[in-house]
């Protein structure tokens, strides 16, 4: 895999979560009824960044949910020979809430349909509203975001990494090159 480009930088990623923050909270007319539920596992960095934002535009704390979608996705059986599974961390509940769903890089959608088969089965949210960093194209299922960071089409012979401090050690989105070579 070759680096083909640095797209983000810490500065454009802190932009980026400043931006998306301000449009969650006009979209939903503040922040009453709102949960922040970040995907395991960049997405629950992004989904604490928010958290972070918000808390400092509006001066409450919103609750703050982790999700692991590992086994509700369509294709672990056959993607993963041992699935890395997490444990979701929701300690409220979601029944009638507004939940934003929070994940790096939307792609096909088949992230997101397991993660809302895990939200049904947790309980009936009020609405869910899809906030993703980056959004690069190639769908394969009717499922769109309502915020995104950065519109980034891509080729099917690349990939784009997000990479967090928290985790990664640094903050950088990468438009990566995977054909072979």
């Amino acid at each position: 895999m070759d680096i083909k480009a640095k797209l983000i930088d810490e500065t454009g990623l802190q932009r980026i979560i400043t931006r998306m923050a301000h449009e969650i909270l006009e979209r939903n007319k503040g922040s009453k009824n709102l949960i922040l539920m970040g995907m395991r596992t960049r997405g629950e960095f992004v989904a604490n960044r928010l958290f972070e934002k918000i808390k400092e535009i509006e001066g409450i704390e919103l609750p703050l949910g982790i999700l692991d979608v590992t086994l509700y996705r369509d294709d672990f059986r056959t993607r993963l020979k041992q699935p890395q599974v997490s444990v979701s961390n929701i300690t409220f509940d979601i029944t009638e809430k507004d939940i934003i769903l929070i994940d790096d890089v939307l792609y096909t959608g088949r992230t997101v349909r397991s993660a809302l088969d895990a939200l049904m089965d947790m309980g009936r949210p009020g609405t869910i509203q899809l906030c993703v960093l980056i959004d690069r194209g190639h769908r394969e299922l009717p499922i769109r975001a309502d915020y995104v960071g950065k519109n980034i089409p891509t080729s099917i012979n690349e990939e784009v990494k997000v990479k967090m401090r928290e985790y990664d050690g640094e903050d950088a989105v990468y438009l990566i090159d995977t054909k072979e070579q």
